[in-house]
């Protein structure tokens, strides 16, 4: 490239997402970001998938960072462009995903301009990091420290760039900062005898992961933790299938978990939790660590008691904590609790293995299909390695039973901040670059207000997704409250269009679901499925299982 103090800012800063790595950047062009992304994509060989929404390019971002585990990169323009997307900033920052977001604002001397607003304080109202990019002398310097605090601090971080200075010259020197190893540490306490005192005591223990320990090193370590104290092992919804394949792995602890991973959880007498955060879904709203005593190890101080208070707290890395209490004990030549056991085993097993029966014949469904055979039936034709997204709504527990992700990374999260309609852009940022299919899980509702809108731009990326769309013609969470208290329910039911319909005339093959033909139809077009395909799934409203 020309030296820095001939190319101007805009240029300069699709420079910087270059020198960063950045190949794919989600988002909507306005007068603030246009010329910005025409140079990543002329100069720096890049690709701009563009978004309908400005909340839905965030979203992709969203998604892509989770699938990728890297940095994601969304761009917007100014004011407006940002009010659209404070809800999908809100989403991220919950799930704690590293991205940057590239967004315009008004020149600073132009106070009548149409979409002027003070950016700031609604950037940081969402509990998104903020760097105002300071002036051409600057460029670099605040894309590098925007990069370096996404992945330091786990949150998005939302550069603000005035549009007065996009065509001046920059005069900065290109720069990448470097982000420090996270150096892995053993603690060395009291508190950590005392830990080990409370599971050597343990009859029944129970290691659960969490998000923050959702690495192969610390996956190991833990596994080599529960065979020593006879633990099974268990994880939040964050960290899905990191024990898959243990044979005395229960899968997801909290409000999804198997009957079988339930009863046990609920036997156990002292739970181990690396790196999980212990909320209110992971505790079935504190249900699941009534009575018990917790060891709590986090790499973060803050961390530890800030939704559960444990017996006792332990800062340190997951993986090597793991082994040195495994290590104590060895030496103290203290007995495992014996807890597991091969009927233990044989039960997990048999609960994995075996599918969940339809809960009502056909000919009782009067047009529409159960939703537990449906999403079976559904699962068994998508590869094992695959991304999941979910939506939000009624089905969502039943969904993530029926698609369980691989790994860690394989769920993809947009329900942090309890909205429905974050699904769809959210798995189109995750399938874009994967080498996995892509499922999403969805209601009418939720897609009606947010998947609708991007159904388009799903076939404009050219994605491997399945869309599965559960059709009950209702908002189902409001729906229940009014048949819990007798209530007529009609206003929480809708007409909505024919999503198929709709689909088709989008360019995107569509099937409906109304039994168990049409299901095993539609089964066979998702094992043939290289693109986008949609499958909507009508269901009785009085017969979706809330939990």
């Amino acid at each position: 490239m020309k030296p820095c103090s001939e190319v101007p800012v805009h240029r300069a800063i699709a420079h910087a997402l270059g020198l960063h790595g950045i190949r794919t950047m989600f988002g909507l062009i306005g007068d603030a970001n246009l010329f910005m992304v025409d140079s990543f994509v002329r100069h720096e060989g890049g690709r701009f998938l563009a978004a309908n929404h400005e909340g839905s390019a965030v979203l992709m971002a969203h998604g892509h960072a989770q699938a990728q585990g890297r940095i994601g990169v969304a761009t917007i323009t100014h004011g407006t462009g940002l009010t659209n997307a404070v809800t999908a900033l809100v989403e991220a920052v919950r799930s704690s995903t590293s991205m940057v977001v590239l967004c315009g604002d008004t020149p600073k001397d132009n106070l009548e301009h149409l979409q002027q607003l003070d950016q700031p304080p609604v950037i940081t109202a969402t509990g998104a990091g903020l760097v105002l990019m300071r002036g051409p002398r600057f460029v670099y310097q605040d894309m590098a420290r925007a990069f370096y605090r996404a992945m330091i601090e786990r949150r998005p971080i939302v550069l603000n760039m005035p549009v007065d200075l996009q065509w001046q010259e920059a005069q900065d020197q290109p720069v990448v900062l470097r982000v420090p190893d996270e150096r892995a540490f053993i603690p060395a306490s009291d508190d950590l005898d005392e830990a080990v005192g409370i599971i050597a005591a343990a009859h029944r223990p129970l290691v659960l992961a969490g998000r923050g320990a959702a690495s192969a090193k610390a996956r190991d370590a833990l596994i080599r933790l529960a065979a020593r104290i006879g633990a099974p092992l268990s994880t939040t919804l964050r960290a899905s299938g990191l024990f898959a394949g243990d044979p005395f792995n229960l899968g997801v602890c909290g409000t999804v978990a198997t009957d079988v991973a339930t009863e046990t959880i609920l036997e156990s007498d002292c739970v181990i939790a690396f790196g999980a955060g212990l909320n209110y879904f992971t505790a079935a709203h504190g249900s699941l660590m009534q009575s018990k005593r917790i060891v709590q190890v986090d790499i973060s101080a803050a961390a530890i008691g800030a939704r559960t208070r444990p017996t006792i707290g332990i800062v340190g890395d997951a993986a090597r904590t793991a082994d040195r209490i495994a290590a104590l004990m060895d030496e103290a030549e203290l007995p495992g609790s014996g807890w597991r056991s091969p009927d233990m085993a044989r039960r997990i097993a048999d609960c994995r293995l075996a599918p969940r029966l339809p809960g009502y014949p056909e000919e009782s469904l009067n047009g529409t299909i159960d939703l537990r055979e449906a999403l079976l039936r559904l699962e068994r034709a998508v590869s094992r390695e695959r991304n999941v997204a979910v939506d939000l709504g009624r089905f969502v527990a039943e969904a993530l039973r029926c698609f369980p992700a691989p790994d860690p990374r394989g769920l993809i999260h947009s329900i942090s901040f309890g909205s429905i309609g974050l699904g769809l852009p959210t798995a189109i940022g995750a399938a874009v670059d994967s080498q996995r299919p892509t499922v999403l899980i969805s209601g009418d509702g939720g897609f009606m207000m947010g998947g609708l809108t991007e159904l388009h731009t799903a076939r404009r990326c050219g994605v491997n997704l399945v869309i599965i769309i559960c059709s009950d013609g209702s908002y189902g969470a409001e729906h229940v409250q009014f048949t819990n208290r007798n209530m007529d329910p009609a206003i929480s039911l809708f007409d909505w269009p024919d999503f198929q319909q709709v689909a088709e005339s989008m360019g995107v093959p569509g099937h409906t679901v109304r039994n168990r033909a049409d299901l095993e139809i539609a089964a066979q077009a998702v094992e043939a499925n290289t693109g986008v395909v949609l499958i909507d799934l009508k269901l009785d409203p009085d017969r979706v299982p809330w939990n």
